[in-house]
């Protein structure tokens, strides 16, 4: 049965310290669940011994999620080609005063915000790192861009979370295997030239850019990046490295479990119909997965 997704329900990162992280989260409005419904999905993983919180902005929901032991750090060298690069775009209603209200951070665009031409959208937008090297963007979308929920605004200056970006190696296989899972695409575009290599610290960054969403979902979408050239594959690394990133995909009915997308990237399907006997058996200590959808 190949499995359908109906909604993205959470995007988890990895971090060393809880506590840290949800300050540095904290500071672009997210705010605590204290009832949030906690999946399996660090079980699904074999991170067995976990502390996880689950934070909310706007409608959209991340979870951080602390290992004992904690596991290597995220990749001092990475760049946004690397196919390991995940992000988080976060929609803001002033680019200017969001990247002010951000305070000290560790950047990954050159020379502050960039405003991408016409040709790519015509966005502006801010990449940077959280205290353990995850890859965020903030990201204002001009009249006529993005998703009608924010053009009508909302209260606050971080909104919520519109999508996460993956790099990949090839478009061909990675739109297969999302299309495979529910996803449309919705968007393309070839973004390059002078802002997009300093949005991206990459000099000469050309990336084939394709938006994806679930029909109906309510959820963030996902971004396929295809840089050209490819940046380094995804190294095999032990499940509580901060290097790992999961999202989340509601799939009713389903048997709940773990699959990778050709280039890595980790998804959990959660369909709570998971055996107790079978939580562990079927994940390694290594990446990738065997994928199965």
């Amino acid at each position: 049965m190949r499995a359908r997704a109906v909604d993205m329900l959470r995007i988890s990162r990895v971090v060393s310290d809880l506590v840290r992280a949800e300050a540095f989260y904290a500071r672009m409005g997210f705010r605590r669940v204290e009832a949030a419904a906690v999946s399996n999905a660090a079980e699904l993983l074999g991170l067995l011994d976990v502390t996880e919180v689950v934070l909310r902005l706007g409608a959209q929901e991340i979870a951080l999620v602390q290992c004992n032991p904690p596991g290597p750090a995220y990749p001092s060298t990475s760049h946004s080609n690397d196919l390991w690069f995940q992000h988080l775009a976060i929609v803001v209603s002033d680019i200017e005063r969001a990247v002010r209200a951000l305070g000290p951070v560790e950047a990954i665009s050159i020379d502050g915000l960039q405003v991408l031409p016409p040709s790519s959208g015509g966005v502006a937008a801010f990449k940077f790192r959280d205290p353990d090297g995850h890859p965020l963007e903030l990201i204002h979308f001009p009249p006529g861009q993005g998703r009608a929920v924010w053009q009508v605004g909302g209260e606050g200056l971080f909104l919520g979370i519109d999508h996460s970006a993956l790099a990949i190696g090839s478009g061909r296989r990675s739109l297969a295997f999302y299309r495979r899972l529910g996803f449309r695409v919705v968007a393309r575009s070839f973004n390059h030239g002078a802002a997009q290599s300093r949005l991206d610290g990459l000099p000469g960054a050309a990336v084939h850019v394709s938006g994806l969403r679930i029909p109906g979902a309510d959820g963030p979408g996902l971004e396929l990046l295809r840089y050209m050239p490819p940046g380094r594959p995804r190294p095999h690394t032990a499940a509580n490295a901060m290097l790992t990133d999961w999202v989340t995909l509601s799939v009713p009915g389903e048997r709940s479990r773990v699959v990778a997308d050709p280039d890595g990237h980790l998804l959990v399907l959660d369909g709570q119909s998971l055996p107790a006997d079978d939580v562990v058996s079927r994940v390694h200590s290594t990446l990738p997965y065997v994928v199965t959808v």
